[in-house]
């Protein structure tokens, strides 16, 4: 198995990273340019936005790869009892349908309620192909398995709402992409905790090489962005993963790792959509984009972009260990990490996050 892990990652490594010189060019010859004319925008100068495409490559081509040399040596079962193939076909599908939408999007700015009509489709084709959650637990109450339609409802919002959470938070330079590196890294030790099925380890571990191959060229300075096409296939992915590796339990804390793990994503995007509603007094003002992100007021608060990004990559990392502590030893010990952490930030958090300001200083004088 660790054989096979560790190809996974690699191949989709190297795929990434030897891809995204390619994208960039791409991007440049038919215009896929992100063009700083907002108030809103971080970056001073038009910024090639396929990158997503490189790891959308990395991750398919580990993928199959894999699936094609596995079956044939007999170590996988794609065609057994959990009907994989078939789940796997819908997850490569609803891939299109959404790259699609989102490469256009890319290309001419489509109107958001468009963009949201492709997520949904592509949420229901995974939906049909298997992939659902089929039990609900809420702390202190038992777990709850609805009728299989509830399912495919909340299976569907799952699945649009981690999307679009990964994309609201694509807002500077690395920020989307080592986010969603951390909660790879943080599900993969999760799954084996937990004894997950192998094809979700599998699957996040060839995302997780896929975005460090790609991270290179996207973290500050950005030589490009994963545009709406990297950071829609990054949600919807991380989404489908989560229910794959829970698929097989029914321990309340194992069911509800995946919002832990995604915390950072779904609390800036819950923020979003409450503050959109109330500011505009209308459920459409939810579409109209605005500078009010956690990353946004992290920088008005006088750190950098950088910084900004250190910060919620640390924020991101402490959450996933929660999740992981949670799981592997309880909630005792999980509270009392998350305390130190806390207690430790409290401190010194003034010192350690200027300290590359200073230096910036020391260099002008």
């Amino acid at each position: 198995m660790w054989g096979d892990i560790a190809v996974a990652f690699l191949l989709a490594f190297i795929t990434a990273y030897v891809i995204t010189p390619y994208t960039i060019r791409f991007a440049r010859k038919v215009g896929a340019l992100d063009i700083p004319k907002e108030s809103r925008k971080i970056h001073k100068k038009p910024m090639p936005r396929l990158g997503g495409l490189a790891v959308i490559a990395g991750f398919a081509v580990s993928v199959i790869y894999l699936l094609i040399v596995m079956t044939i040596e007999g170590t996988f079962d794609l065609f057994g009892q959990d009907q994989y193939y078939i789940k796997l076909a819908g997850l490569f599908i609803g891939m299109i349908i959404l790259g699609i939408f989102c490469f256009v999007d890319d290309l001419k700015n489509i109107n958001p309620f468009i963009k949201l009509i492709g997520q949904i489709l592509a949420a229901i084709v995974v939906t049909l192909s298997g992939i659902q959650i089929t039990r609900v637990s809420i702390p202190f109450f038992d777990t709850i398995f609805p009728e299989q339609i509830v399912s495919i409802i909340i299976t569907v919002i799952w699945i649009v709402g981690i999307t679009n959470a990964i994309n609201l938070i694509d807002g500077l330079d690395g920020l989307s992409s080592g986010v969603s590196l951390i909660s790879c890294i943080s599900l993969l030790i999760i799954f084996a905790l937990n004894g997950s099925p192998l094809i979700s380890i599998l699957l996040v571990t060839a995302l997780a090489g896929a975005i460090l191959g790609f991270l290179p060229y996207n973290f500050n300075p950005a030589r490009t962005f994963l545009g709406d096409t990297g950071s829609n296939f990054l949600g919807y992915t991380l989404s489908i993963i989560s229910i794959l590796g829970m698929a097989k339990t029914y321990t309340a804390i194992v069911i509800i790792a995946p919002l832990i793990v995604f915390a950072i994503p779904l609390l800036d995007t819950t923020l979003a959509i409450i503050r959109r509603i109330i500011k505009t007094k209308s459920l459409k003002g939810v579409f109209k984009a605005d500078k009010e992100h956690l990353h946004h007021k992290i920088m008005k608060r006088g750190y950098s972009q950088k910084q900004a990004v250190l910060i919620l990559y640390g924020l991101s990392a402490t959450f996933g260990m929660f999740a992981i502590i949670l799981l592997d030893s309880g909630l005792w010990k999980a509270l009392s990490f998350a305390l130190m952490v806390i207690a430790i930030v409290a401190i010194g958090y003034k010192d350690i996050l200027r300290i590359g300001d200073k230096d910036e200083e020391t260099k002008l004088k």
